[in-house]
């Protein structure tokens, strides 16, 4: 019997979209979508994180100055409670995910061997 990988992938899209994880993720994001502040603080979070990130695959030195502004911006953000929800629910949205995947590549790993 063969499967339709591209079939399974989209009921999986489907379930994820179901899951009480995604739909709290959603919710949060909605509500802080919703207050223009907590809003233009989380962009301005989201700003500071894709740069650096940005620097660091591109091999550029991150300077002491950008890493105490990312400190401060995530401290700032933690304290504005729409906002911690939204990363509290991004963190285990993101758990879920690396669950998925390591489910998915079982068969490559079972297959060529665990890293050593």
């Amino acid at each position: 019997m063969s499967v339709n990988l591209h079939d399974t992938a989209y009921e999986l899209e489907k379930a994820i979209r179901e899951s009480d994880e995604y739909i709290a993720l959603k919710e949060a994001y909605d509500a802080v979508n919703a207050d223009p502040s907590a809003k233009a603080m989380f962009d301005n979070f989201r700003n500071i994180q894709m740069e650096l990130q940005q620097k660091q695959m591109t091999g550029q030195e991150i300077t002491q100055e950008e890493v105490e502004q990312a400190q401060k911006s995530v401290a700032l953000v933690q304290q504005h409670d729409q906002i911690a929800k939204l990363m509290e629910a991004e963190q285990r949205m993101s758990m879920a995910i690396t669950e998925l995947n390591k489910i998915i590549m079982k068969p490559l790993e079972d297959l060529y061997g665990a890293a050593q």
